[in-house]
């Protein structure tokens, strides 16, 4: 049976939206009434997850719904559509006024701070909306006006807006644009996995690969992961795209060939995956295409551990699972030397920024000596990424670090490339520093 409802608010989700919508525009066309469409966007969530814990997130989205209903009449629609979206369909409308009403309600009712985890919680929302007719009278352009109009609130600094009555002539949210292809982009095969090399400091032997997520649209050419990635954790795409690279990568990498050990591919996670069932997924993966020659690593950021009680009880799972865990761009974080004895990682990750500056800046030496310390006291290796120059690889090498990757040692490529540059390496002993620059 298909689920309709989301389990944490209780709303229709994602999926009966669409179609929903569908129907009520068609009913509003048929019966040449009004419809509005808004699209409520909680502001600063992911800084309420990190800073208070993802269960006051819960209750911060469970609060909203239940204000939303508030607002909504038993002839309106209520879904919630992404991570921290939701959308409210007015029907039987008589003007715009009357949508106008239903939008000063809910930001009354949400002037009222939420008391959680013994804070007072300001919930501040961006409101786009959009009417049919006068916008679109078509679900999927109606749609795209309100999240238009949504984008044109925040860039003006205010809590809601109309898209304009002559939509058709304005800029038209470029970023619904990419929320609608990146839906299709998996299935359209647009989505491909490119892998950086990764080397031993030591003797300059390659040991593995982190895996990069690439998207080459058909309609936009090459879309940038820091645009993406956002819109996908927004829209409640992120999970869809971290079973792909999950799977992708460990397939991948199973064709490759053997070295002195198991090949490590290490997988980006963005904050927003670390899910509870994020245990359930890496096993699903491994069970597809697990190989004992591969050894899966899993890269989280420092803020995705801000809710520590949630995250180690996760990467703890995960790590049964014979997966190692790295603390990517470490230094720029949480940093917090408390929960280092009980930290569930195998790998601290020193930030590109401090690589960088590593012979210009005696303070980034400084912090990168004591990331190279602190892991080894606690039974971690230390990975270094941005390593550009032969003079900061020696430094990284009397430093202690036991693996790099960067522009020096071999560029992001698509596995092909990879595999071959993988077979010459492991054929040349030492690895010629600089083999192979495929773009």
């Amino acid at each position: 049976m298909t689920m309709i409802e989301d389990p944490l608010t209780g709303l229709n989700n994602r999926q009966h939206f669409l179609p929903s919508l569908k129907r009520h525009v068609l009913a509003a066309n048929d019966n040449r009434t009004a419809v509005a469409l808004l699209v409520i966007d909680v502001d600063g969530f992911a800084q309420v997850n990190g800073a208070l814990g993802y269960a006051v997130g819960d209750l911060l989205l469970q609060h909203l719904a239940q204000q939303l209903r508030t607002v909504a009449r038993p002839c309106d629609y209520l879904a919630r559509i992404g991570d921290n979206r939701f959308a409210l369909v007015l029907t039987r409308l008589m003007n715009k006024g009357h949508a106008e009403l239903a939008i000063q309600k809910l930001l009354r009712l949400l002037d009222v701070p939420l008391q959680a985890a013994g804070e007072r919680l300001n919930v501040v929302v961006t409101i786009g909306a959009a009417l049919c007719p006068v916008h679109a009278s078509h679900p999927d352009y109606l749609l795209r006006y309100a999240e238009a109009a949504l984008v044109r609130a925040r860039l003006a600094h205010v809590r809601h807006a109309f898209a304009p009555d002559t939509a058709r002539d304005n800029d038209t949210s470029e970023l619904w644009d990419l929320e609608m292809q990146l839906g299709g982009a998996i299935e359209r095969g647009e989505m491909v996995m490119h892998y950086q090399p990764q080397v031993r400091t030591a003797d300059r032997r390659p040991v593995g690969a982190e895996a990069l997520m690439r998207w080459n649209s058909l309609a936009r050419g090459v879309v940038a992961p820091d645009l993406f990635i956002p819109v996908a954790e927004r829209t409640g795409q992120i999970k869809k795209l971290t079973v792909w690279a999950l799977n992708t990568a460990l397939r991948q990498a199973s064709r490759w060939p053997a070295g002195d050990g198991p090949t490590s591919v290490s997988v980006n996670l963005p904050g927003t995956a670390m899910q509870p069932d994020l245990p359930d997924l890496v096993e699903d993966a491994l069970r597809l295409w697990g190989s004992d020659s591969v050894q899966l690593v899993l890269e989280v950021t420092e803020s995705s551990l801000m809710d520590t009680e949630r995250a180690f009880e996760s990467l703890a799972r995960i790590r049964q699972l014979g997966v190692k865990i790295s603390i990517d761009d470490f230094g720029t974080g949480y940093s917090c030397l408390a929960y280092f004895r009980n930290l569930p990682a195998d790998e601290l990750k020193v930030d590109r920024s401090f690589v960088s500056s590593l012979l210009t800046d005696r303070a980034s030496m400084d912090i990168a000596q004591l990331i190279v310390e602190l892991a080894h006291r606690f039974g971690m290796s230390v990975a270094a990424e941005g390593v550009e120059d032969e003079a900061t690889m020696q430094a990284l090498t009397r430093l202690g670090c036991d693996t790099a990757q960067g522009f020096l040692l071999g560029k992001a490529m698509p596995s092909v490339d990879f595999q071959r540059w993988l077979m010459a390496s492991v054929e040349s002993a030492p690895l010629p520093v600089g083999i192979a620059q495929p773009e």
